[in-house]
């Protein structure tokens, strides 16, 4: 197995390469505003740091949120466009459990990634493999008493110690660690989800109000 991983859910763009066994190879740079400039030169990047080509992946897995519309979609569909081209599978992976899965935590705590509108994504896991609930979108003061007394990782919970003050690292997702959390799951013969978004809430563009609709003469 070579699998290629990639999340742009969250402000870091990151990309892992893994053979089944380990992580070969990956790359990660935190900008929110330039998912689409950076993704491809990190795939780039990651494959000539491996010292293979693209068409030796055997599958895909792409982090599927939550995350912010405009960014998340740019790792979906690079996702599916590799999948179409190469003719692999693409599997899909919850952003907040690749999260949770490289957390450094004992016992129950609270993944949380950066929502805007002073808003986080978050769930609850029993331990960094299992998550209890399912991925919401709140405003933190909203979840105080949901997460009274849990450590808390991401950057959403950094953001917010009022509501999350035993906050830790890691800040961002990290392909090597959905890498790594899909293989050990494709090992076990367990199905990963489908390759489409966790949109919690409606896009951030709207029309207009005063839109002006013009017909032609």
């Amino acid at each position: 197995m070579l699998l290629l991983a990639l999340d742009t859910a969250t402000p870091a763009v990151t990309v892992a390469l893994h053979d089944g066994t380990d992580v070969v190879a990956a790359s990660s740079q935190v900008d929110a505003r330039r998912h689409g400039e950076l993704l491809l030169p990190a795939v780039d990047r990651v494959l000539a740091e491996a010292g293979t080509r693209l068409d030796a992946v055997t599958a895909i897995v792409v982090g599927t949120g939550p995350g912010p519309y405009t960014g998340l979609r740019v790792g979906l569909m690079t996702a599916d466009t590799f999948g179409l081209a190469l003719g692999v599978p693409v599997h899909g992976l919850c952003t907040l459990d690749a999260l949770a899965y490289a957390a450094d935590v004992e016992g129950p705590f609270v993944a949380a990634t950066d929502a805007r509108r002073k808003e986080v994504y978050w769930a609850r896991y029993a331990d960094p493999r299992t998550r209890v609930t399912d991925p919401a979108v709140d405003r933190p003061a909203e979840i105080a008493e949901a997460v009274a007394g849990l450590p808390a990782v991401g950057a959403g919970a950094l953001l917010y110690p009022d509501t999350f003050p035993d906050a830790r690292a890691p800040e961002h997702v990290s392909a090597a660690a959905l890498a790594s959390l899909a293989a050990e799951r494709l090992a076990k013969g367990e199905e990963l989800e489908a390759p489409r978004p966790l949109y919690l809430r409606r896009p951030d563009a709207q029309v207009p109000k005063n839109y002006k609709v013009v017909t032609p003469k």
